[in-house]
């Protein structure tokens, strides 16, 4: 009988250690949220294209560490086996890699369309005439009249 009491009591959910835990994971996001808000108005005003890049990957550093904390602690990952995170992060991080390779892909074809198509490089360089005002689609017809009488 001593033991059932035993293992029932290390069972007992603290409630008071559960919301601490999550006013300290909603105050770690909100200064997470601060830090990025104050690191994108920063960015506006930036000219150099380096450090640019820099800000913007701190972001995106940021931006992972939140994802962190939610799919942990309020998508209760945290506490679950290895192998149910793994189901969980592994199709994410290549969905992740198909929008990069995506992206890329279409970077680079438009990039290297004008080097192999040379019809569309003299398209796009190609700048469009105006018609006189009164000509239009109907000249032809008008000079096949005048032709024939």
């Amino acid at each position: 009988m001593d033991n059932y009491q035993e293992v029932t009591h290390v069972h007992e959910f603290d409630r008071a250690a559960g919301k601490k835990e999550v006013i300290r994971i909603t105050v770690i996001l909100s200064v997470i949220t601060v830090i990025e808000l104050g690191l994108g108005f920063w960015l506006i005003s930036l000219e150099s294209e380096f450090v640019r890049h820099l800000v913007k990957g701190a972001i995106c550093i940021f931006m992972l560490a939140k994802a962190f904390y939610i799919v942990g602690y309020f998508m209760h990952l945290k506490h679950e086996l290895r192998n149910m995170i793994m189901t969980i992060v592994v199709p994410l991080l290549l969905f992740v890699w198909f929008i990069i390779a995506f992206l890329a892909d279409g970077s680079s074809y438009k990039n290297l369309k004008n080097t192999y198509d040379p019809y569309h490089k003299e398209q796009s360089q190609k700048k469009a005439e105006k018609p006189a005002h009164g000509s239009g689609e109907h000249e032809p017809e008008a000079k096949k009249k005048d032709a024939m009488e």
